[in-house]
């Protein structure tokens, strides 16, 4: 049977995690979940406590902590490396991607499979509950950076995706390697397949991101990304008669 994974980069979301763990704890049995592995980026709130807490009576849960502040794409890379399961789900810990969700892009998954081995499903969000300047600086981005890499994904910057663990493992490791996870494995000759995926207000807790920082990095990561896909070499089927 094919188990899944539920990877959450946490980063001084203690007034998140127990919802967002109990609420992925509610759809494990629709969808083969075996683990749910909260990564805390070096928090200094009280997100290690509350963590600990939750171990208590959550038995699926498992607690990473990063000895040094890294940034997500570190801490999805931890998550992912140390997972059981043969695919992943990834989720943001702010509780704005709905885990309900989940079983919709488990049930895409199970059916493009049949078609193509190797795929990534990849939620789209209908309607983001974010200020105006937040979806403004997310549509212009993702505009153009859809333009740039021609990855056919409206919405990359939607964490909720599922994907196998060992094609997330076969690409290139780089800081904000999150932002491009479907172009990278669409030049590995994964399949992307999406599905459109709800998005909750911020009810708790603050954004980690602001305008200007999300502007210059975009800008700096998609020239190299756009020179690492120019080199990339398709995955090459090898068969002995």
């Amino acid at each position: 049977m094919t188990t899944l994974s539920v990877v959450v980069p946490v980063f001084n979301d203690a007034e998140n995690i127990e919802s967002l763990a109990r609420e992925i704890e509610t759809v494990a049995p629709e969808t083969s979940i075996i683990e749910i592995i909260f990564v805390d980026d070096c928090s200094d709130d009280a997100t290690p406590a509350k963590l600990a807490e939750l171990k208590k009576s959550l038995p699926m849960l498992r607690v990473l902590r990063h000895k040094k502040r890294s940034g997500q794409s570190t801490a999805l890379w931890t998550g992912i490396s140390h997972a059981r399961g043969d695919l992943v789900v990834t989720l943001d810990g702010d509780g704005q991607n709905d885990p309900a969700d989940i079983p919709l892009l488990y049930k895409k998954y199970q059916e493009s499979v049949k078609i193509a081995p190797h795929t990534l499903v990849a939620g789209q969000r209908r309607k983001r509950h974010d200020n105006l300047l937040r979806r403004f600086s997310s549509r212009t981005a993702n505009a153009i950076r859809s333009f740039i890499l021609q990855d056919g994904v409206r919405d990359t910057g939607c964490s909720l995706k599922l994907f196998r663990r060992e094609d997330f493992l076969s690409l290139p490791f780089f800081n904000h390697l999150h932002r491009y996870i479907p172009a990278l494995m669409k030049a590995k000759d994964v399949s992307i397949s999406l599905v459109d995926v709800g998005h909750r207000p911020r009810t708790r807790g603050v954004s980690k991101y602001g305008f200007w920082d999300r502007l210059w990095v975009g800008v700096f990561d998609l020239v190299g990304v756009r020179w690492l896909l120019a080199r990339t070499k398709p995955t090459v089927g090898v068969t002995e008669p």
